[in-house]
């Protein structure tokens, strides 16, 4: 997949097929249309073209909103669409001034000059242009203009999978982490780098690493202990994770910290990448480090007996 930081840097592709979208989270109703372009490209010998804005447009029109957690990051998006076999992803800043940017404008420069798309799939409720006024209808109205094919991906289509960016955060904040899961058709993901804590885990026998998430627009999930999957450099490991304020020990700030089972050695300084696989229990304030010990001995249990279903 080749990727374009602004559209002065597009290069022309045979017979584009063109999608737009900030498709966060590049979730199951985001896949359809994935799917549908690459049908469409395979039919005419083209090339799948994604469009998409950063930051997000919520974070430029709305700056003073911090409330706007995103479901995955710009590289955690940019490898799901390679995964998922688009072939060109144009980035666009979206700024101030390119909000202000009319729907007739957007189509004419970048749908039609730039890129010379030969076919156009949008979702139903897609909008486009200043204060989103392009819509389909827009589009169809004026086809015979524009000289490029047009299909949408139909409400009945979009509806049946039942899947939204919002109903995803939503399941992640509550930590319903299996209806997360399974509208995003995969685990959800925390992408990070190993730093050094506290060590406290290790003085109870449960050695942790802790996670930093360099991306504050990151939704991280809500607090409290989960099953999960973590690889290191390509290699899987089973373990659990613990998200919150650490009460027991009187912390003062959220960490993000990982005990992997039946791993030996130094993790500082790597990435690593999360899998969640099931919630098990919200963060409690223990009357002790013993009380805290044999909670997560029972954690542990949980989560390998957990990890040997999925």
């Amino acid at each position: 997949m080749k990727i374009y930081e602004g559209i002065e840097h597009f290069e022309p592709v045979i017979n584009p097929v063109v999608t737009s979208g900030t498709f966060d989270g590049v979730h199951l109703g985001h896949q359809k249309i994935l799917q549908r372009i690459q049908n469409i490209a395979r039919e005419i010998g083209g090339e799948t073209v994604m469009i998409t804005f950063w930051p997000h447009p919520r974070m430029v029109l709305y700056p003073n909103e911090h409330r706007l957690k995103l479901l995955s990051t710009f590289e955690e998006k940019s490898r799901l669409l390679k995964n998922f076999g688009v072939d060109h992803l144009l980035t666009i800043p979206f700024t101030k001034e390119f909000s202000n940017l009319s729907s007739e404008e957007f189509i004419q420069k970048i749908i039609i000059d730039k890129i010379q798309t030969r076919k156009l799939v949008i979702g139903y409720d897609h909008r486009f242009g200043k204060n989103r006024e392009g819509s389909f209808q827009y589009l169809k109205d004026n086809i015979n203009k524009f000289h490029f094919e047009l299909e949408e991906i139909s409400r009945e289509d979009v509806d049946n999978v039942g899947v939204s960016s919002t109903k995803i955060r939503k399941a992640l904040e509550e930590g319903d982490i299996r209806t997360a899961n399974e509208y995003l058709g995969r685990d959800y993901e925390l992408n990070g780098i190993i730093i050094k804590g506290q060590q406290l885990g290790r003085s109870i026998g449960f050695p942790t690493a802790n996670i930093h998430v360099p991306h504050d627009y990151k939704l991280i999930p809500c607090g409290g202990a989960y099953a999960v999957t973590v690889y290191v450099e390509g290699t899987r490991y089973n373990g659990m994770l613990n998200i919150g304020m650490r009460p027991t020990v009187n912390g003062e700030s959220q960490t993000i910290e990982v005990n992997l089972f039946d791993f030996e050695g130094d993790l500082y300084d790597k990435r690593v990448c999360v899998h969640l696989k099931a919630y098990l229990r919200p963060e409690v304030k223990f009357s002790g480090l013993d009380a805290l010990k044999n909670q997560l001995s029972q954690d542990k249990k949980d989560a390998k007996r957990i990890l040997t279903q999925v």
